[in-house]
């Protein structure tokens, strides 16, 4: 049996990569497909050295920096894939993969991180974000997520079987394409991290400074809390306008390897998260390590931390509320067990995810005649 596994681009190992990995071990003879490949030599290691197949993206101008800018081209792109010779097609989307062609004989299963987001559920966010609601330039940006969105639309109902990486990603799915799906939840390399109970006196976040992430949210109000010292990991294009914004309480210390997050994960007596995710791998890592999460009470956060056990929750995405969490946390601080918090975050290990997609896959194998 012949499998093919489509993801939509490889530029580094970040989350929907570890899923990919993950996949790739389960079926190590299965080609991979990707509109480009980029990845640095010293992060191939997760594709087990697979040559990778690419779309005619790869070869245009300034695609290696510039990639997200042919998103109009996509569509076309992905669909160029000739995946005739296979029986099974496992797409791991967050944007466009899953809209490859197949064979009625074929059976294509999606592992779906997120519906296009800035297509969906946050469009006019980031058209203000942006600022493109007005002007030529915001007319064709509009035009195009217009196209998109159909385009997507049309794209999900050539997948056989969905599966989300949170009952959140799941509902979005059944709400904006009309598709039901199974959950389970993206591995976290769990055995990576190591519990650490003797917490240092500071609090920790990490994220791209890009404007959905809310670290502005964060810095401002530990700016109000200056008896709190906040570390704060990761650049992107909001950085300067992020430290331009902090007090002496707030430490910027750029973008940081794994080792290095982790140790400040191990050290931190909590880990701040203001985003609205569909899953949020950073809260669990933060959990592997024992250490407690104040996060926002909405996305996949909700399925990964157990308030009042794990950590605290804010009910809004603004300072004030955060100011309130942080105040709450330090009242409970020493209620918290972090042996507690490390076996919560046990629920999302490597192996789990493999057992559990594999039976998924399997079965829908089996179900579908391809494995007489």
């Amino acid at each position: 049996m012949r499998i093919a596994i489509v993801h939509d681009w490889l530029v580094n190992y970040a989350g929907s990569e570890r899923v990919v990995e993950q996949i790739i071990q389960l079926y190590p003879s299965a080609d991979l497909f990707s509109l480009i490949d980029f990845l640095p030599d010293g992060e191939r290691a997760f594709t087990l050295n697979k040559t990778v197949a690419t779309s005619f993206i790869q070869n245009m101008p300034f695609a290696k920096k510039k990639y997200r800018s042919y998103l109009p081209l996509m569509p076309l792109a992905v669909e160029q894939f000739d995946l005739s010779g296979y029986d099974v097609i496992i797409s791991s989307c967050h944007a466009v993969s899953k809209g490859v062609l197949t064979k009625s004989d074929q059976l294509h299963i999606c592992y779906c991180h997120t519906p296009i987001r800035y297509a969906w559920d946050l469009y006019h966010q980031y058209l203000k974000e942006s600022t493109l609601n007005t002007g030529p330039k915001a007319f064709f940006v509009k035009l195009v997520l217009h196209y998109i969105r159909m385009w997507d639309y049309t794209a999900a109902h050539r997948v056989h079987y969905f599966v989300a990486n949170s009952h959140f990603t799941a509902e979005r799915i059944r709400r904006i394409y009309g598709k039901d799906s199974a959950v389970i939840y993206p591995p976290v390399d769990i055995e990576a991290f190591y519990m650490r109970e003797d917490k240092e006196d500071f609090y920790f976040t990490a994220a791209r400074m890009v404007p959905y992430k809310k670290i502005d949210l964060i810095i401002e109000a530990f700016a109000k809390m200056p008896r709190h010292k906040l570390i704060v990991a990761g650049d992107g294009p909001d950085f300067k306008k992020m430290k331009s914004k902090a007090g002496r309480n707030i430490e910027f210390i750029g973008y940081q390897n794994a080792n290095i997050l982790r140790d400040y994960l191990q050290r931190a007596k909590a880990f701040v998260f203001a985003a609205e995710e569909d899953f949020g791998i950073l809260p669990v890592e933060a959990q592997s390590c024992g250490t407690p999460v104040i996060a926002y009470g909405r996305g996949g956060v909700l399925e990964t931390v157990v308030e009042n056990e794990t950590g605290i929750f804010f009910g809004e995405q603004n300072a004030g509320s955060l100011i309130r969490a942080v105040n709450d946390f330090e009242k409970k601080q020493n209620a918290f067990s972090a042996t507690m918090i490390r076996k919560n975050a046990e629920r999302f290990g490597k192996e789990k995810f493999k057992a559990e997609f594999k039976m998924f896959v399997e079965g829908k194998i089996v179900e579908y005649g391809l494995g007489k």
